[in-house]
């Protein structure tokens, strides 16, 4: 991969309440558990229970955690594929979640997204030129005429031929399908992309060139994406900020630089030192993790990193830890930094 080309988020943060493209606050997505004759609502899955965060113009937002923290359900819903349960999403001032209709037929236009599956988010039945010029044609955007040379050029511009424009998605490898996704997200011109993980089926030397072009893309038009990942060595590349998930909540943010060089909950921690170490002979301290991720249907009371935690303490157990700030844009929820005296571990 390329020299990393994050800009300074320190000067980006400045005044940032008043630039915010992206501002989510308290975001729920349950998901009703239904049994019987009458299919009555006997529980909730909280995929995801009270997220909160900003994304600037021109910034990239890492959003990690293990699979099935609700990750990808924040990012769809944020995008209204899925309806929320509660909180506020303002895209540039504008309330998406009260939007119907036209307004937000319009306001989709500027929020899209880039799949995870390459082979499964194309429609094998329609040409890779009808798939890109679909969402100018669903907009109203330009005449009909000039469809076919603008979704040329912009096939040209993720690195595919002018003459795939006549091709199938069948006919093309997993690499290129996914610059087939880019295409498609970028043919109306939006100023915000959800990237659901997106090079994670892809192979390693694949994934790099799609990294590279996103972060071309992102300097050349200004956008600002939410990426969405596992693997934290892309993210730590790409990304000017990160939020990590647990469970449905957010756990800890940061800039990249100071989240990489110091994680300050336990859970960031043991996923940083999870990752493999590209220098001969270093060797890191593992912090493992015991037992497995609770169930989102009955979360545990308390902290729900506490059943895991290997710095648990009794208060851990029965109350949620507050989200608050170790520095300029270093937030974290965990008692460990909200008691000046912490109890014994048990």
């Amino acid at each position: 991969m390329r020299n990393n080309l994050r800009s300074d988020t320190s000067k980006l943060a400045d005044n940032y309440e008043n630039h915010n493209l992206l501002q989510v606050t308290d975001l729920k997505k349950y998901f009703p558990v239904r049994r019987g004759v009458m299919s009555r609502v006997v529980a909730n899955v909280k995929a995801v229970d009270g997220v909160s965060f900003h994304i600037l113009p021109g910034e990239t937002l890492g959003l990690v955690g293990e699979s099935g923290c609700g990750k990808t359900t924040v990012g769809r819903t944020i995008l209204r594929l899925l309806e929320p349960t509660a909180g506020d999403v303002l895209f540039d001032g504008t309330p998406v979640f009260r939007l119907q209709g036209e307004e937000l037929r319009k306001i989709r236009k500027q929020m899209q997204i880039i799949f995870q599956d390459p082979y499964g988010s194309l429609n094998p039945r329609m040409t890779v030129g009808s798939i890109v010029m679909e969402g100018m044609v669903a907009h109203g955007m330009y005449a009909r005429e000039d469809h076919a040379e603008r979704a040329q050029k912009i096939l040209e511009r993720v690195g595919l031929d002018r003459q795939h424009f006549y091709r199938y998605p069948h006919e093309f490898s997993g690499g290129q399908r996914q610059r087939i996704g880019i295409a498609r997200a970028l043919a109306v011109e939006p100023r915000f992309i959800v990237c659901d993980e997106p090079v994670s089926a892809l192979d390693v030397s694949i994934q790099a060139q799609i990294i590279n072009l996103l972060t071309d893309l992102k300097e050349e038009l200004g956008l600002a994406y939410l990426f969405i990942a596992h693997d934290l060595s892309v993210v730590q590349h790409i990304s000017n900020r990160v939020a990590v998930m647990y469970l449905g909540r957010v756990v800890e943010q940061a800039s990249s630089d100071e989240l990489f060089s110091n994680p300050l909950h336990p859970y960031t921690q043991a996923l940083l030192a999870s990752v493999p170490s590209l220098e001969p002979g270093e060797k890191k301290q593992r912090r493992t993790l015991a037992g497995d991720v609770p169930t989102p249907l009955n979360p545990p009371p308390g902290c729900p990193f506490h059943t895991r935690c290997p710095e648990v303490m009794e208060v851990c157990r029965s109350e949620v830890p507050d989200t608050i700030s170790q520095g300029i844009g270093h937030t974290v929820a965990c008692h460990l930094y909200q008691i000046e005296k912490p109890a014994a571990h048990s």
